[in-house]
């Protein structure tokens, strides 16, 4: 029976990211994942040429330097380069007009100025005004070095200088971000833009995403040099530099590899056993898994040590999912993103009232074969899941009511492109059971639905001795920049703070 000092459940970007830090550190690491590719929501797939995305396809803070973006700092410690292809903004389809949006500051505000006038272009420059300090301190203090369990305001002293006149902006920046805005901005467009960006970082409204989290975003994309990233292949490409750099300093993948249960000797984490009855020892175990997940695998002797709020805990809400391959002919000056808010007044977390398009080949053409296009759609974290739960996927009720629901798709797509109907060579759709089924997350949800107004999300502690966990369902949150962190997070416990340091100080962090 192999032995390993640590084993890895599940080759989410989190996992990869601890997995990825141990190996560099020495450890022997084993990373166990169910699917039969790596990446979590994070992998793509093919289907007669075409490259699909399963899930992130908005990027940012990887490929510069010095960057706020956890991803973008471990990528650079473990020396590994990700070929990025910078562009500049989308396409926003919203009741009050169809345009074109650039990050940046000064093309927002010439954008508030044409919708909404000068008084509102005041509101935003005293709220962004707002957040600067904000934005400093996260500079000042990198998110990948403050574990919320090991780091202590002494040490947040040493880290950072500039911010000591902000310092007590601290506590604000694990609140909800909607009471700043609530500060700030009283134009209805504003604040209905602000929790839009917030619903597709969090999957909550804005009063219940995290301050630091949207802070971190506005000083990606509204600085003057601001830029998007998308990596060359897909998020595909950042999950092979995590692997590679996890596979070269001897770290060990295997897919297709469905954990059973953690095993325990003396009440301590002591190794896994895989649904083909295969064991794995080790002196650790890291769960990336969502929190209901990770429940299912523990026995419930153990379980007792945990929590019991950890069992009550709400999750957000689930996805609508298209894939296209189609024709190209003709077609031009297409976004890369487009964002479509088909009614304010119903709210962001209204059914299919939000839909994302992302169509990566307009930048990279390998995504697709010649003259052709490939376009991944979603309903960002606003579809019920209870509706779904109990249909059988191979019955005509599912498959009738997944045509129903996702025709609200070609509707919103019909104000891109108007013949896009007779353009269309393959088509997918996807539900929460699809989602589910694919991603392997709990009910096909984003994660869960823990407000910033009450407090943080849990650490990567657990009360079981050598057990930790990491991911969308730990500290810092949902999103690529969060789970990335949280995978830093828990090899920190596993190596001890002193050598995770000496990590960090290799690229001055």
């Amino acid at each position: 029976m192999t032995k390993y000092d640590v084993v890895i459940i599940g080759s989410g970007i989190g996992g990869l990211c601890c997995g990825s830090i141990l190996a560099l550190s020495g450890k022997k690491v084993l990373i166990c994942e169910a699917h039969s590719k790596p990446g979590g929501v994070a992998h793509s797939f093919n289907m007669k040429g075409y490259k699909f995305e399963s899930g992130p396809s908005l990027w940012s803070g990887i490929g510069s330097w010095p960057t706020t973006n956890p991803l973008g700092q471990i990528l650079k410690l473990l020396d590994e380069e990700v070929e990025l292809i910078k562009y500049k903004g989308w396409q926003v389809i919203v009741p009050e007009g169809n345009f074109d949006l650039e990050v940046g500051q000064e093309p927002f505000k010439k954008r508030i100025s044409s919708l909404r006038g000068n008084n509102s272009v005041k509101e935003w420059v005293s709220f962004i005004s707002a957040i600067k300090p904000l934005s400093q301190i996260i500079s000042e203090i990198p998110l990948l070095s403050t574990s919320p369990e090991t780091i202590n305001i002494l040490e947040i002293m040493k880290l950072g200088t500039k911010f000591i006149p902000n310092i007590k902006l601290l506590p604000k920046l694990n609140g909800g971000f909607g009471n700043i805005v609530d500060d700030h901005l009283k134009d209805p467009f504003l604040r209905n833009w602000v929790d839009l960006l917030s619903f597709l970082i969090s999957g909550m409204p804005m009063h219940d995403t995290n301050t630091a989290a949207m802070a971190t975003l506005f000083n990606e994309w509204f600085e003057n040099e601001s830029y998007l990233e998308y990596p060359k292949g897909g998020s595909e490409s950042i999950v092979k530099a995590l692997i590679n750099a996890f596979k070269k300093n001897g770290g060990e993948l295997i897919l297709s590899s469905k954990v059973e249960a953690i095993n325990f000797s003396k009440d301590i984490a002591s190794g896994i056993t895989l649904k083909n009855g295969s064991k794995f020892i080790s002196d650790f175990v890291v769960i990336n898994t969502d929190t209901w997940t990770s429940r299912k695998l523990i026995p419930q002797e153990i379980l007792k040590k945990w929590s019991p709020k950890a069992k009550d805990i709400k999750k957000c809400g689930s996805f609508l999912h298209i894939h296209l391959g189609f024709d190209a002919t003709g077609l031009q000056n297409l976004p890369i993103h487009a964002i479509h808010v088909d009614d304010w007044e119903r709210g962001i977390t209204a059914e299919r009232n939000v839909a994302v398009f992302s169509i990566p080949s307009v930048l990279d053409n390998g995504m697709a074969p010649k003259g052709k296009h490939v376009l991944h759609g979603y309903t960002p974290a606003n579809e019920p899941w209870e509706i779904w739960e109990n249909l059988n996927p191979h019955e005509s009720t599912y498959r009738n009511l997944k045509e129903e629901r996702c025709s609200i798709f070609l509707k919103y797509l019909r104000k891109i492109i108007p013949d896009i109907d007779n353009r269309i060579e393959l088509k997918l759709l996807g539900t929460p059971l699809s989602h589910k089924k694919f991603t392997n997350t709990y009910c096909g949800s984003y994660g869960p639905a823990l407000s910033a107004a009450k407090g943080l999300f849990p650490g990567c502690k657990t009360p079981i001795k050598n057990l930790f966990v990491c991911g969308a369902s730990t500290f810092p949150g949902i999103g690529i920049p969060a789970v990335s962190a949280s995978g830093a997070y828990a090899a920190e416990k596993i190596i001890g703070k002193r050598a995770y340091k000496n990590l960090l100080r290799k690229i001055d962090l």
